[in-house]
């Protein structure tokens, strides 16, 4: 069994996904292979020299390896980081200029191809010679498949970032490997299912679509009997010294769904996907085992939102590495003893999800949150030495200007507490609770479509909110210095080497 996380994605971390089900199949004793198609694509692109060869460009091209080898060191100042992301980024971006294609370390995107419109998803797999990894995948996959001879071939499909070069690769196997079973999973391929319009629309290329975990149903497909399924995940099968990070991230999700689940713009809450912890004895024994094997610089919790359970038990038992997790503003971080718990367990930064500085509007999205609070743990988090990144969420459809403002001005009130922002347009999930509030209209014209536009009951419109974002909010300059030490393409992924 081979086992793929296509691109693009983000190439500084293993994906945990097929890490977990590798542990999973080496439980039950079935041969697999791992191959970050991702990772391996990339490096693939950055060895061709570039066909435009301006001087950035030029520049860029001489200063490949000393780059490289500079985003797997430790990052000491943030504009010769950010310089280093910015050049490798520009090989990658001139490639897909050269193919017709936007494409960045981070994304994947087709000017005449959409990733939700499943008959342009066809068309990739049938003309996959035209996509930018081709080579790659007519080289090392083939090499791979030639040598291995797997009988099932599972794509990790999570973002639409993946999609095309997913189909791609599919049509590849389809056409040279037509014996091979190919199996679609991911958290994408789950939102597709979960939608309850989903219709199939794959038959003769995909051979089956897998809901959710795929363990089990992977392991049904060899003809084994599936056992306990507490198994660790596995990374030893990845190139760790390839990724771009300054060691070795370990992510790993301690739970699926969210254990909140109420708030009315969240995918999850439209899926209905159930909230199921791992126990967290077990989170406890799976670290300290993997930090062990890994060796890792960083450990990166996945989860929707990291429990308050788990949050006191990793305080009373500190893990040996720092690590970071998403999280939601609850009591227990407006309490310094527990934050300087965290602290010393080894926690180094909070995504939190503040949204709003409406309390209106907070209400209305069913966060369970007050500003009072949040402004209390921003504080105290501050104090505990414990960063913070914060997401906000415009044009949702209580939202106003006069409610977007509000927020404005909370973060600028704020602003000494706060050391990266996430700031994102709403999207309304196609079948989520508040499509039942307002008037709906199309957003993508596809049928694989997971948002949909709607008639903002206040006229706060997307050209309106986009409006205020750029012009507005970006601009003042307090918050434009927040904005300026978010790290370029890896976010998130790579902000907590910097605090």
């Amino acid at each position: 069994m081979l086992l793929i996380n296509p691109p693009v994605t983000k190439p500084c971390e293993p994906p945990a996904g097929i890490a977990k089900i590798s542990g999973f199949l080496k439980g039950h004793g079935i041969k697999h292979r791992l191959l970050d198609a991702n990772l391996e694509g990339i490096y693939s692109i950055l060895e061709e020299k570039p066909a435009l060869y301006d001087t950035w460009t030029k520049r860029a091209w001489k200063n490949i390896s000393q780059n490289l080898a500079y985003l797997k060191g430790k990052y000491h100042n943030f504009d010769t980081y950010k310089r280093a992301v910015m050049d490798i980024n520009r090989l990658i971006e001139i490639k897909g200029k050269t193919g017709g294609i936007q494409m960045s370390l981070s994304d994947y995107r087709s000017g005449n191809l959409s990733p939700v419109k499943s008959k342009d998803l066809i068309e990739s797999a049938e003309t996959f010679e035209k996509n930018l990894f081709y080579t790659y995948f007519n080289t090392g996959l083939r090499d791979i498949i030639e040598a291995e001879k797997p009988s099932i071939a599972g794509f990790s499909l999570n973002y639409l970032s993946q999609a095309l070069c997913t189909f791609a690769m599919a049509g590849f196997l389809r056409k040279h490997y037509p014996d091979i079973k190919i199996v679609l999973g991911g958290g994408l391929v789950t939102s597709w299912m979960r939608n309850p319009a989903w219709k199939n629309p794959f038959g003769g290329l995909i051979d089956r679509f897998i809901d959710g975990a795929g363990e089990y149903k992977l392991i049904e497909m060899t003809g084994k009997i599936p056992l306990q399924d507490n198994y660790c995940p596995d990374y030893s099968l990845f190139p760790h010294r390839k990724y771009l990070a300054p060691g070795n991230i370990l992510p790993y999700s301690t739970s699926t769904g969210c254990y909140w689940n109420k708030c009315s713009f969240c995918p999850e809450r439209a899926e209905k996907n159930l909230y199921k912890p791992v126990a967290h004895e077990k989170v406890l024994s799976d670290l300290k085992y993997l930090t062990e094997e890994t060796d890792p610089v960083m450990i990166h919790l996945l989860d929707n939102a990291t429990a308050p359970s788990l949050m006191k038990k990793l305080a009373a038992h500190p893990l040996s590495v720092p690590w970071y997790c998403f999280t939601r503003f609850t009591d227990d971080l407006g309490e310094e003893d527990f934050t300087e718990a965290l602290k010393k367990s080894g926690c180094v930064m909070l995504k939190l999800g503040l949204e709003s500085g409406s309390p209106h509007v907070l209400d209305k999205m069913q966060k369970g949150i007050d500003l009072t609070m949040v402004s209390g743990i921003l504080k105290n988090l501050k104090k505990s030495g414990i960063a913070t990144y914060i997401y906000l969420l415009f044009g949702t459809p209580r939202e106003t200007f006069l409610e977007a403002k509000k927020t404005m001005e909370f973060v600028l009130h704020h602003s000494e507490y706060i050391d990266f922002l996430n700031i994102a347009l709403f999207n309304m999930p196609v079948y989520g609770p508040d499509t039942n509030t307002v008037e709906t209209k199309g957003f993508y014209e596809g049928d694989l479509s997971l948002y949909t536009d709607f008639i903002h009951p206040f006229g706060w419109n997307r050209k309106e909110v986009r409006n205020f974002i750029d012009k507005d909010f970006k601009k003042n300059p307090v918050i434009a210095d927040i904005i300026k030490r978010n790290p370029p393409f890896f976010t998130s992924n790579h902000a907590a080497f910097f605090v």
